[in-house]
């Protein structure tokens, strides 16, 4: 019996693993559509609408198709002078990393499937914040190894840009997080999902962003410097260095521009665990919902889980398409200004917003949670 329960967990965690990471992909394959279109609806133009299939143009929806064919077909330069090894693990390193990290997000609640509980996250770590940090840190190596197997002064400007950059905003990012983590107490993303799901006087959620709206600035603010896009494209910045990849071509290329958008994806993901319930839903518990009011609506164990689900992924959309109004919104910074918001305002700001926070819990200590 034991042997049966062992390979249904680990057949679980294969299909799940695998919904994933085909759902990262897909919604970074189709941030490239949206980007395209959401700019040509904020600069008033029209977009992407060329690519088509049997006639059918569909919004430009096939353009993405169109353009990973692009990449396939095109030619698979390595510098003459370049390291060769390295310049062909380094989008590797970057897609990986940014991958990975999807592991300790849950996605839902737990689902019973033929009498089995099954937790709707591929690895439930205690320290689970800790690992996407310790995961996201290494990102940076493939932006600076492909700067530096490049043998090109323009591309290794870039990746030190990116790995200043990326330390730099990862300290605040961390930093910005030991309040809420100070108030829910755990690094297991699960606990502080289900943490989310209590109330304050029966009706208002105890969110993040209602414990800690400083947290949420600063942490979105650094998730933002951490995707490397604009305002904060510093490492890429096509006006004045071209970029850390502008040796590469074809599906390496292909391989950046796509961990660009998974690490959208995976900002989107994380301001909707920590700061947003997750996959929580405004007076819906494991039975159904409870209003405030006294009404009750009883739901299978199986359409709760399902409508976590979902509520996590619409939550997730929606932080893609704000990203991405920011992104098309503002301007590049100056890399002296870039640096001096990071260390000289955001990391102070996140550091007082700690004393803040222990002197409220001292003093509101059972008001808080």
């Amino acid at each position: 019996m034991d042997g049966k329960n062992m390979c249904f967990d680990i057949l679980v965690k294969i299909v799940l693993t695998l919904i994933v990471i085909m759902g990262a992909l897909n919604l970074a394959g189709f941030l490239t559509w949206v980007e395209r279109k959401q700019s040509a609806v904020i600069q008033d133009r029209i977009g992407a609408n060329r690519a088509r299939i049997f006639g059918l143009r569909l919004l430009g929806l096939f353009h993405p198709l169109a353009d990973m064919i692009k990449l396939i077909m095109k030619e698979d330069f390595t510098p003459r002078l370049g390291h060769k090894t390295l310049h062909m693990l380094a989008p590797f390193i970057s897609v990986f990393f940014a991958l990975i990290a999807f592991a300790a997000i849950p996605i839902g609640d737990h689902l019973m499937l033929w009498g089995h509980p099954v937790s709707l996250q591929v690895s439930n770590m205690n320290v689970g914040l800790l690992y996407i940090f310790a995961v996201m840190s290494m990102g940076v190596y493939g932006v600076f190894l492909a700067g530096f197997s490049s043998n090109n002064n323009y591309s290794f400007l870039g990746g030190l840009r990116a790995s200043s950059q990326m330390i730099s905003y990862e300290i605040t990012m961390g930093v910005s997080l030991i309040g809420i983590i100070m108030i829910y107490g755990s690094l297991n993303l699960q606990d502080l999902v289900q943490a989310q799901g209590h109330y304050w006087l029966s009706w208002i959620p105890q969110w993040g962003i209602f414990v800690q709206p400083v947290g949420f600035l600063l942490f979105m603010t650094a998730a933002m410097a951490e995707t490397k896009r604009a305002p904060f494209d510093l490492p890429e910045g096509e006006s004045e260095i071209i970029g850390y990849f502008v040796e590469y071509s074809g599906m390496k290329f292909g391989m950046f521009m796509l961990s660009d958008f998974l690490e959208t994806v995976l900002a989107a993901a994380l301001l909707a665990t920590l700061f947003f319930g997750g996959w929580q839903i405004p007076y819906l518990f494991s039975d159904g919902f409870h209003f405030p009011w006294g009404g009750v609506w009883l739901i299978p164990q199986t359409g709760v889980a399902l409508l976590g689900v979902l509520s996590f992924s619409l939550k997730i959309i929606f932080f893609c398409w704000f990203l991405m109004m920011v992104r098309w919104t503002l301007p590049r910074f100056r890399y002296d200004q870039l640096m001096r918001l990071g260390w000289k305002m955001m990391l102070p700001l996140a550091l007082m917003n700690i004393l803040v926070t222990g002197l409220i819990m001292v003093l509101l200590k059972e008001f808080i949670l």
